[in-house]
């Protein structure tokens, strides 16, 4: 496995392993540079999402960089106040606008909006069946979301994108989703950055003579995850990368496991008030 490497969604389209997420990345230079190094590096995967503001650096960076659109995977998500206005499809066109792009590869129902996920899944249906969307999933979705879709419609998501790490490991959710055929994601892979000094993982990193970001991607790695660790430091973004040339041992993976409190550094998909 290497940065190339992909993995088949349900519906037999390849998604990389590793991409860059742009959360919380302002839209302008500092996005724009970020997916320029990613790509420069590498990366042939992008996620994004309406609410995060960056569509348009996003799109012109992709753009300027010259790679083949079929050559790079787009993610971006469906908002919760389009879901609450009924506004799904304009808001599918709107990011396909803003991204300079005539289709997505995936596209997240981005919460599960109470009343409104499973008609929001209708139309992510719609946008599947077109062909705007190569494939279509939902992001913080907890089991009985999941099955309320099900009871709902034939087609299952291909991805859910959940706030996953080491204090958050989510073995449950991770489960049903693999058994589902749903790939997961995590968000927050490095617990919003908090796990970095945690002394656990540094001992442990040091054994692989890695750094604990790393070693927590490797530890989704290894779980089947696909990972989307945010940064727009150009080494970082690089060191990333360089996590394809080491296993993490059972022992060690069960030690990282016991970090696990249940604890979130977002939202709780049961709770969100936005």
């Amino acid at each position: 496995m290497n940065l190339s490497s992909t993995v088949k969604l349900n519906n037999g389209v390849d998604i990389p392993v590793l991409g860059l997420g742009v959360f919380r990345s302002p839209e302008g230079e500092e996005t724009y540079n970020a997916v320029r190094y990613a790509i420069d590096a590498g990366y042939k995967h992008i996620d994004t999402a309406m609410i995060y503001r960056n569509e348009v650096s996003v799109g012109k960076a992709i753009k300027d960089s010259g790679i083949k659109r079929e050559d790079i995977f787009i993610t971006t998500k469906l908002w919760n106040e389009d879901m609450r206005q009924g506004t799904q499809y304009q808001a599918f066109e709107d990011s396909l606008e803003r991204l300079q792009i005539d289709y997505i590869d995936l596209y997240l129902i981005h919460w599960p909006v109470k009343d409104k996920y499973v008609e929001s899944w209708k139309v992510m249906e719609k946008i599947y069946a077109e062909g705007r969307a190569r494939a279509v999933g939902v992001s913080n979705f907890h089991i009985h979301h999941l099955e309320d879709i099900f009871a709902a419609s034939d087609l299952i998501p291909a991805v859910n994108q959940v706030e996953c790490h080491p204090w958050l490991t989510q073995v449950e959710l991770v489960d049903y989703c693999q058994n589902k055929g749903i790939i997961f994601e995590p968000w927050s892979p490095l617990g919003a950055g908090q796990l970095i000094d945690n002394d656990l993982l540094k001992a442990i990193a040091q054994k692989y003579n890695k750094s604990v970001a790393q070693l927590i991607l490797k530890w989704g790695l290894q779980r089947g995850f696909i990972n989307i660790p945010k940064s727009t430091n150009k080494e970082r973004i690089i060191e990333n990368t360089k996590i394809f040339d080491f296993t993490i041992t059972e022992e060690d993976m069960a030690e990282m496991f016991t970090l696990n409190a249940g604890k979130r550094t977002g939202a709780d998909p049961e709770t969100f008030t936005f």
